[in-house]
């Protein structure tokens, strides 16, 4: 379980620096990969726990669920992750329709928010993503 942990959280920051890195070249890709980096953060929180979902909407679901509905975290990191699984999609599968890099830099806050929620929580286990791009130990 400790691998599955730690690669997930290796991936969630690798992701934020991609999107950080990408942000000025292409705010879909930058906005999908801040999504990412939150899913891996929250699936690796799960995983502490010994959880896993099969299915994007699956973690989602449990974010509402088992961290905002019992006062783990506020209405307000529920609703970002909400929106970075709205903005994934924009940038993923819009076709005609993009992400502004506007709305791709605000992606990145919420996702560096989510990640150093996941870190505070389990300081012990997750180093906090370095804020200027790096991956964090």
């Amino acid at each position: 379980m400790k691998a599955r942990v730690g690669e997930l959280w290796n991936r969630a920051k690798k992701a934020i620096a991609v999107a950080r890195a990408t942000l000025s070249l292409d705010s879909d890709s930058a906005a999908s990969r801040a999504y990412y980096a939150a899913f891996y953060a929250v699936s690796a929180r799960f995983a502490l726990e010994g959880r896993s979902f099969r299915r994007h909407s699956g973690v989602e679901a449990a974010v509402h669920r088992d961290l905002v509905k019992t006062g783990i975290w506020s209405v307000q990191l529920g609703e970002g992750y909400s929106r970075l699984a709205e903005v994934r999609s924009i940038g993923d599968y819009g076709e005609a329709e993009h992400v502004s890099e506007k709305h791709a830099a605000e992606a990145i806050e919420i996702a560096t928010e989510i990640l150093n929620t996941v870190a505070r929580e389990h300081s012990d286990i997750f180093a906090t993503p370095s804020a200027t791009g790096g991956s964090g130990d």
